[in-house]
This record gives structure tokens, C-alpha cells and sequence, in this order.
């Protein structure tokens, strides 16, 4: 039987709509964007006859003519793959119709299905969903027709896009650069040619066919068996909690307090998420049996089960076991700055910008709900820096040639108005010879990581998904090495066996980056070096480690008492408080190397409670730690704030941080008078003044009882901020407490596998190990279809009760994480697998997201938090 592949299954997908995509402009969202980017999808695209691939948010008016010449026709065919809801991409698709006037048919494929459509809360769409947004979609079409043919058509001049205003459809209006070309002209006969098309086409409105479909398949895999979902789609983004009082945030799961969601308390996120794994099971000829661990999981097992029961009625498929867990049952595991290469390349590289936000768009139904109206997640396209690995003198040569290309085709396109285009072109082109452009260079030479670049048949994102940052780089040094060997390129380097040094990676990189045809071939290796020499660099491993040691000392702290633990939280406070008020005095704002900042420790206060709530669960309601530890605390951060407010920005400071940096500046300007007060010389005083002295001394009372009440008034302020952050903080402490799943402590009896008090394994291993050694698990609840529990209860009646089916007797495991996952987990469920010794079940990990430390930061305390 076939080995389960999803990124096999997602190019399947695609070729199975090649003759849809056949000869038409494809215009694909932020979220298929990086879906197919990481499936290497876009040769497959062209290869299927796709005429030009665009951008669905940063439409431009040159869409409509890329792949243009005189003596071709208009586009008559556009195709939109989105992953978004079809009214949040609204006007992206009727702004991308409005660009191509000649269109005759627009096929849209969307990964939310029809049902989920329906079930969105304040979804405009009813249970025929796609049908009725075809008829909209036309109509509102033809609306635009009506706007745009007002203004009679000029011979050899489009008006089309002049007299379209899309602000009622709530289009973002073009930046000014984008409205300057609008209207491009190219020579006589083919502005003739193409005013004629237009003129001829101003009933195609009505002409107009439009066709939606389904394409669950669009999801970011990093090896065959591991993926997680489109951070700007709308699954991902979808709330999974309302606020309330067991809420963490809009990107977690509440707590597991054994009260389920029902009806219209389930959140979008929940509903999404079932859709979405149901349609992804049936591409993969999947029939589930379902198991769940936690309150969110269990409501998303329950619809998942209903859908079943509905639709694989007498339907043969292989069997396979689903397992649903939520991400607040293991806070500490992504919190952890653990042993991961590729958890450190994601945390290292900078990521490309989220586009503009679609929750802009959403009418006011959808802001009286409990939710959010908006939620980010950080883009997993990151954004590997080829530039620090070619030499200066190629990143020159390259740049100028780009320009000139540039230049070139302007000037072929529209001879007549391009001259002022043409000079600043020119004017960059001598700066690039006179001067260096760092910033051009990186934005013109930047990477990114594919999964199915391979070496030797073996992907290499696959490959170090289960590595440690040490195993993981010696690969990448095997690989470097074997790739100058088949290109006969020698370098001068030294080099140990068992050892890769940041050196020696990089002179290898740079050696088999020198010659063009050696990059093309090589690219795959040269971006992942590239990636994993950026993620090595001082300036972020420095960081890295400086956490990786903090954690270590929490956790060795949290095995001995509650006031060890209190003691080394606020250690770190002081010293980080201290190193940022010397840089402060220093002029230096920012962080030395190896040195965590501020924040960095009110960050480790996260892991420090939680860590205190699994080792002292008889700590009351008040928190883990006494009322004088945290007293010290408390006092700690508030004085290191008032001391220096720069170095804490986060959510739980907002609105108050101008506050605070004024009463800062008002202290130093009085400290300063009070120096030079003291060095004024008694001649100043004349005897006039000795009149007014009692008068002043009334005022100068006066407004020193102000100062005080302000200060005061500001003190106490900050203090309630503080107090709130505790708060939210004794509610991390109470994880294992409230959490239903973790009360009895069943998965904390291997604590530690391999006797090692730094190796602490997560909750996905430590569940893995018991599910797959056939062992119970409390809390975990099986999800039997409608058919299934009709024939067990009738066999029961005549004692041939059937017994629950167990999840480690399914050869394949689809364990999916509602709320996301990070690279430990990879390789902790890999070893669990290992470990069992069943090399005969294949294990699929997907998850919401792929979590960094910063991401959680970003859940728990910044702008995407309830606190």
C-alpha cells in the first residue's frame, strides 16, 4: 500500500485542475501564496499552461498585459485560488475582474468548503454558498461594467479603469505608483488593437461566467508526514476561544474545564478547523477513527464525527487514526527555547510582512461578538539573507543588470511617457555604481525554504526536522561537501570531523555559490545553509542560548522549592533591570550579546509559573509562590519601570508609557536644576527679591504637593498594571490545576525519560509513548460514528458489547494540534514513534501554526493576548 505523502497530494490537486488553470492569468492570495511556494508548485503551474502568476492583494494594472504582445488576445480567463472566505476576498476578486475588461470566465477554487461557508457565524452565504456568491459576484460585476462605460470610450485610450470606483465594494484604493501606470500604451497597432477589444467587450459583464469550487489541499508542509496551515488563511486566523474567564487568547484554546462548546458558543476557529481536516482526510482516502484530549478537541471530534456519519456512508476507504489536542494542555513545551535547528532558523530570519488585513472589511455584526476581530499569525515565509553570501561585486553586477533590463522594457513599452521613469532609473543606476546599496541588495537576493528541494531523492527540510542545532548543522556541512564534490570545486578550509563550525559553512557556501550555473543547480543547500548560518550568527544565538540557560535554571530551581524558584525570577529581574538602566545612562539602548533584556525576563516569568504550578499544585488561589516573594516581585518590575520605562513595551504598559516617560524626563530636569541651583553665587540675590520670599515659598509648596500626588497617582497606576499582570500570570500557574486532563498528574509520571533534569520531555511525546504502548490515558475520549454506537448498542443487549478501539492499531496516526506546534515536538513525536517500536505505522503531525517562543509571546502577553 502507498506510503501517505501530503505534499505528493497537493501537487495531485493541482494537476487534477490543470484544465482549469489552462491558458489563464492565476492569481493566488497571501496563503496559497506560501502554501505553494513550500510545495514547489509553481513549475508544475507553467508546466499546466498557466499564462502569468499574480499576486490576488498587490494587484497591479500590468496584470492584465504580462504576458502580452500585438498579436495575442486579451485574457479571457482568470483563475483565483484563495484561502480565505469568500466575502473577505471579495473585492481582491472584483478588483482583479475589473483589471482584465476582457474576461469571459473566472474560476475561483477556495479552501473553505461550501459547508463551512454556510456555518460561519455572520456568514453572508447561505447553505448553497458558492452558487449564490457566483450570482453576486456577477452582479456586482456588471454594476462595475455600468460605472465604467458612462464616459464614452476614447479610440486607442482605456477609460475601463478610470471610471471604476471600487470603494463602495470596500477596495483598498492603489498606491500612487500603481495608478501612474494604470494606463499603459504600447505602440500604435497595439493600442488600436486593444481599444477595439474593449469597445467590443462592454456588454461582457453580462457575458460574464463564474464558477466556484472547492480546494481543500492548500496547506504549508515541511516534509511529506509534517504541516501546518497557511498562517494568513482564514482557518488559521479564525478565533479559537472567546474571551471569558478560562481564555488565554484568540490563537489558543480555553482551558479544559470540561464544558464543551455548543451552538453558537463554538468558535469560528473550532467549525474551520473540522471542515478543513474532514475534506483533508477524504484527498487522502482516509476514513478516521477519532480520538481528542481537551475541551476544544473534543467539540472539533464531535462535528468531525458528524460529518462522517453524514457523508461516508457505504464508502471504502483505508482506515486511519486521528488524534485532536489542544495546545493549552502544553503551554511550556513552545514557550521553551528548546534544542531545534529549525525552530531556530524560523525565530532568527526575518519574516515577510503580513499584507493588508481582511478583518478591516467585516461589517459590524462581526465586532459585537465576544471574539476578536482580528488575529495575526506570523508568515512562515522567511526571508533568507542570499546577499551576505555572494560577493559584494556579483550583488553590483546583478543589481545593475536588473535595472537595465528595467529600463529596456519601459522604454519598448510606451516610448512617449516613460522618460521621467527612465531617469530615476538611471539616477539608481549611478548610485549602485558610485555607492553601495545594502538595503537593494538584501530585497533583490533573499531565499526561501522549499520542501521538496532535495538531496538525493531526501527532502532537506524532512531531513533536519529531528535534529538537534548541533546534528542538524554537521548535515548541512555533509551536504555542502558532497554538492563541491559533484561541481569538482576544491576549498581552502580546515575541517573536523564531526564538528561544523559557522566558518567553515560559510566559505563552502561561498565557494559553491561563485559560479552561476553551480547556484542554479545547488540553490536548494545554498538557501538552507544560507538560513542556517544566519540562525547561528552571534547576534541571534547569542539570544538563544542566553534563554536556553535561563530555562535550564528555572527548571533545576522549580525541582528544589517554591522560594529557590521566587529568588531566581527575581534575579533576573534585577540584573536585566540594572544591565538596561546602564545602557540607558551609556547611551547604548540596545541589548549587549548573551544578555537578556527586560522583557526577555518578564518572559521567562511565563515559563518560571508555569513551571511553579507543576511542581507546587498545592499552592492556593493567590498563586505558587508566598505573599512576600511575591511582593519582591512585584516591587522589582514596578521600580526597574519607573526607573527606565523603554525597556518594557508590551500590551499590559499601553497608554501608559507616555506617562511614564514624561515623569522620567521630569525627574532628570529637576535632578539637573538642583545641581546647578546649588552653584548659584550669593551675589544673584538682590534685596528686592527678599520681599517675594514668603510668596514663593507658598507657591514652590504648592506645587510640590502636585509633583507628589502625581507620582503618587502614577505609582499606583503602574502597581494595578503589575497586579494585573500577576494575575494573569497565577492563571498560567493554574494550567495543571484547571485542566481537566492534567489533574491527576497521568502524564507526568515520566517526568524525566532519560534521567536527564535538562531533557524534560513535552506532553506530545509523553502522550505518544502511552497511546502507542496501548496504555489509558485519562481525559481521552473516543468519538464512535452514529452507525457505531447503533450496533454496539445492540449487540450489547446480548452481552456482545464491542471493545474500544485503541489508536495505536491503526497503521496510519494523523496527530493534529489545534493551536499549532514547533520543531521539538517533531522530533520528540519521531522519537516516541522510534521508541515503540512499530515501524510499521506512519505518523502525520500537522497543526494550526508553527509556534515560536516569540509567537507565544505574542498569545500571551502582546497585542494578540486577552490580557
Amino acid at each position: 500500500m502507498a506510503l501517505v505523502d501530503v505534499t505528493k497530494s497537493c501537487l495531485d490537486s493541482i494537476s487534477q485542475i490543470s484544465e482549469q488553470i489552462e491558458g489563464s492569468v492565476l492569481y493566488l492570495d497571501a496563503g496559497s501564496t506560501e502554501s505553494f511556494q513550500y510545495i514547489g508548485a509553481f513549475p508544475l503551474l507553467l508546466n499546466h499552461g498557466v499564462r502569468a502568476i499574480c499576486s490576488l492583494e498587490n494587484m497591479s494594472s500590468l496584470d492584465a498585459v504580462v504576458d502580452w504582445n500585438a498579436n495575442s488576445d486579451p485574457d479571457r480567463k482568470v483563475v483565483v485560488v484563495t484561502t480565505r472566505l469568500l466575502s473577505d476576498a471579495h473585492r481582491y476578486i472584483l478588483r482583479c475582474l475589473s483589471t482584465h475588461p476582457a474576461v469571459h470566465c473566472c474560476t475561483i477554487f477556495t479552501s473553505i468548503s461550501e459547508i463551512a461557508h454556510s456555518a460561519y457565524p455572520d456568514s453572508p452565504l447561505g447553505p448553497d454558498a458558492f452558487h449564490e456568491y457566483e450570482s453576486l459576484l456577477v452582479q456586482d460585476y456588471e454594476e462595475l461594467i455600468k460605472k465604467g462605460v458612462k464616459k464614452p470610450l476614447q479610440p486607442g485610450v482605456s477609460n475601463f479603469k478610470d471610471n471604476i470606483d471600487l470603494g463602495d465594494e470596500g477596495r483598498s484604493q492603489l498606491a500612487p505608483s500603481e495608478e501612474d501606470i494604470s494606463h499603459p500604451q504600447a505602440s500604435s497597432t497595439a493600442r488600436d488593437s486593444y481599444g477595439e477589444n474593449l469597445i467590443a467587450d462592454t456588454e461582457v459583464g453580462k457575458n460574464l461566467v463564474v464558477s466556484v469550487r472547492h480546494f481543500p489541499m492548500i496547506i504549508c508542509p515541511f516534509s511529506p508526514r509534517v504541516f501546518v496551515l497557511p498562517p494568513e488563511g482564514s482557518v488559521a486566523e479564525a478565533y479559537l476561544s472567546a474571551k471569558h474567564e478560562d481564555a488565554l487568547s484568540p490563537g489558543l484554546p480555553s482551558l479544559s474545564t470540561g464544558l464543551l462548546s455548543d451552538g453558537d458558543d463554538i468558535p469560528p476557529g473550532a467549525t474551520l478547523t473540522a471542515n478543513f481536516l474532514y475534506h483533508f482526510a477524504a484527498k487522502l482516502d482516509l476514513k478516521m477513527e477519532i480520538f481528542s484530549l481537551g475541551d476544544l478537541s473534543k467539540t472539533v471530534g464531535k462535528m468531525l464525527t458528524d460529518m462522517s456519519s453524514l457523508y461516508d456512508v457505504g464508502r471504502r476507504k483505508r482506515s486511519a487514526g486521528l488524534l485532536l489536542i489542544d495546545r493549552t494542555l502544553d503551554l511550556l513545551t513552545p514557550c521553551c527555547h528548546g534544542d531545534s535547528l529549525v525552530d531556530r532558523v524560523f525565530s532568527s530570519l526575518p519574516r515577510r510582512e503580513n499584507t493588508a488585513s481582511y478583518t478591516q472589511i467585516k461589517t459590524s455584526k462581526s465586532q459585537l461578538k465576544q471574539g476578536p476581530s482580528n488575529l495575526e499569525r506570523a508568515s512562515l515565509d522567511v526571508q533568507i539573507p542570499l546577499a551576505k553570501i555572494l560577493s559584494e561585486e556579483d550583488c553590483k553586477i546583478e543589481n545593475f543588470r536588473l535595472l537595465e533590463s528595467i529600463e529596456a522594457f519601459l522604454c519598448g513599452w510606451d516610448s512617449g511617457n516613460s522618460a521621467s521613469q527612465v531617469l530615476d532609473l538611471s539616477n539608481l543606476k549611478n548610485k549602485i555604481h558610485d555607492e553601495k546599496l545594502p538595503q537593494l541588495e538584501n530585497e533583490l537576493l533573499r531565499g526561501s525554504l522549499v520542501s521538496t528541494e532535495s538531496f538525493r531523492g531526501t527532502p532537506y527540510l524532512e531531513t533536519l526536522l529531528d535534529r538537534k542545532t548541533k546534528d542538524g548543522t554537521i548535515l548541512v556541512k555533509k551536504w555542502l561537501q558532497e554538492a563541491l564534490r559533484r561541481e569538482n570545486i576544491s576549498v581552502n578550509v580546515k575541517s573536523r570531523p564531526g564538528f561544523a563550525t559557522k566558518s567553515e559553512l560559510q566559505a563552502m557556501t561561498k565557494a559553491l555559490a561563485k559560479s552561476q550555473s553551480s547556484l542554479l543547480k545547488n540553490k536548494g543547500i545554498i538557501q538552507l545553509a544560507a538560513a542556517v548560518l544566519a540562525a547561528l550568527d552571534e547576534s541571534h544565538s547569542s539570544r538563544w542560548e542566553a534563554f536556553s540557560n535561563a530555562e535550564k535554571i528555572l527548571s533545576v530551581s522549580a525541582e528544589d522549592t517554591s522560594q529557590s524558584l521566587a529568588v531566581q525570577i527575581g534575579d533576573f529581574i534585577n540584573k536585566s533591570a540594572l544591565l538596561g538602566l546602564h545602557g540607558q545612562k551609556n547611551g547604548k539602548f540596545g541589548v549587549s550579546q548573551g544578555v537578556l533584556s527586560f522583557q526577555d525576563t518578564l518572559y521567562l516569568m511565563i515559563s518560571g509559573y508555569i513551571l511553579a504550578g507543576e511542581n507546587f499544585p498545592t499552592a492556593g488561589n493567590d498563586g505558587p509562590f508566598s505573599w512576600q516573594e511575591e511582593q519582591l516581585l512585584k516591587d522589582s518590575i514596578v521600580e526597574a519601570i519607573l526607573e527606565n520605562p523603554s525597556i518594557a513595551k508590551l500590551k499590559f504598559l499601553h497608554g501608559l508609557m507616555e506617562e511614564l516617560e514624561t515623569n522620567l524626563s521630569r525627574i532628570k530636569s529637576e535632578e539637573s536644576k538642583g545641581t546647578s541651583s546649588d552653584q548659584i553665587d550669593i551675589d544673584d540675590l538682590d534685596d528686592d527679591q527678599w520681599g517675594k520670599w514668603g510668596d514663593e515659598d507658598v507657591d514652590d509648596t504648592n506645587n510640590s504637593k502636585e509633583k507628589v500626588y502625581d507620582d503618587m497617582q502614577l505609582k499606583l497606576e503602574l502597581r494595578d498594571r503589575v497586579d494585573n499582570l500577576f494575575k494573569f500570570l497565577h492563571k498560567l500557574s493554574s494550567l495543571k490545576s484547571r485542566n481537566i486532563p492534567l489533574k491527576d498528574g497521568a502524564l507526568d509520571s515520566d517526568n524525566n525519560f532519560s534521567g536527564d533534569p535538562y531533557a524534560s520531555r513535552g506532553l506530545l511525546y509523553k502522550l505518544l509513548t502511552r497511546v502507542l504502548s496501548k496504555n489509558d490515558v485519562p481525559g481521552l475520549e473516543y468519538h464512535s460514528s452514529t452507525v457505531g454506537q447503533l450496533f454496539k448498542s445492540g449487540f450489547r443487549r446480548f452481552g456482545l458489547g464491542q471493545a474500544k478501539p485503541s489508536l495505536a492499531d491503526q497503521n496510519v496516526i494523523l496527530v493534529f494540534v489545534i493551536g499549532g506546534i514547533n520543531g521539538v515536538e517533531v522530533r520528540e513525536a519521531q522519537e516516541a514513534l522510534s521508541e515503540s517500536g512499530r515501524p510499521d505505522i506512519e505518523m502525520i503531525l500537522g497543526g494550526t501554526t508553527l509556534l515560536t517562543p516569540d509567537d507565544m509571546l505574542d498569545l500571551l502577553l502582546g497585542k494578540s493576548s486577552y490580557f
